[in-house]
C-alpha cells in the first residue's frame, strides 16, 4: 500500500513538472511599434580589463575599407549589459537592408567616428544566418521590428575590425 502510494505521488509529481524545470527561452520579440532589430546576446569568455563596453551596431553594406568603419548605425549604439551571460537587445534602425549586425567590443578610449577608431574596436560576434554558420546574416527592416537577430559574443576571441578589410590600424 505504501509502495503504491509513493508510486502515485511520484507519478503525479512527474506529470506536474511538465518540463517546468527546463531552461526557458528568452523572448526576442520586438516591442509593439518598434522599428529595427531585436534579439539576444549570449556572452562567453572573460571580460578584458581594458573594456569600455560591447555595443550592437549595424551596417547597410559590409564595410570594404577603413573609411567605412564609422558608417554604422545607430549612434550612439546600444550597450550590451556585461553582467549576465544572456541579454536581450533592441537596435533601432531606419527601414532598409542591413548586411552586418555586429557586436563591437570597444577598449577604453574616445570614438572619433574616423578610421582611427579601428584601434579601439574589435568584432566580438555577429548575427549569423543560418545560426552557427560563418555567414553574416542580412536583415531587412520595413516599418516593424525584425525578431530573433541573435548574436554570440566571444570575449576570448576578439577580432580586429581590420581583419575584414584591407587597411592598417591608425
Amino acid at each position: 500500500m505504501i509502495r503504491s502510494g509513493l508510486a502515485a505521488v511520484a507519478a503525479v509529481a512527474a506529470l506536474a513538472c511538465d518540463e517546468g524545470l527546463q531552461p526557458q527561452p528568452i523572448p526576442t520579440e520586438c516591442p509593439a511599434g518598434f522599428v529595427g532589430a531585436c534579439g539576444t546576446v549570449h556572452l562567453r569568455g572573460t571580460i578584458p580589463a581594458n573594456t569600455d563596453g560591447v555595443f550592437i551596431i549595424a551596417y547597410r553594406t559590409f564595410p570594404q575599407t577603413c573609411d567605412e568603419i564609422p558608417d554604422f548605425v545607430p549612434f550612439p549604439p546600444p550597450r550590451v549589459p556585461l553582467g549576465d551571460t544572456v541579454a536581450t537587445y533592441t537596435l533601432p534602425l531606419p527601414d532598409g537592408r542591413y548586411e552586418w549586425i555586429v557586436a563591437a567590443w570597444k577598449k577604453i578610449g574616445t570614438l572619433t567616428l574616423t578610421v582611427a577608431d579601428t584601434a579601439l574596436l574589435r568584432e566580438a560576434g555577429f548575427y549569423r544566418d543560418p545560426p552557427g554558420s560563418s555567414t553574416p546574416g542580412a536583415i531587412t527592416v520595413s516599418g516593424t521590428g525584425v525578431d530573433s537577430v541573435d548574436v554570440v559574443v566571444d570575449l576570448d576571441n576578439l577580432h580586429p575590425i581590420t581583419d575584414y578589410l584591407t587597411c592598417t590600424v591608425r
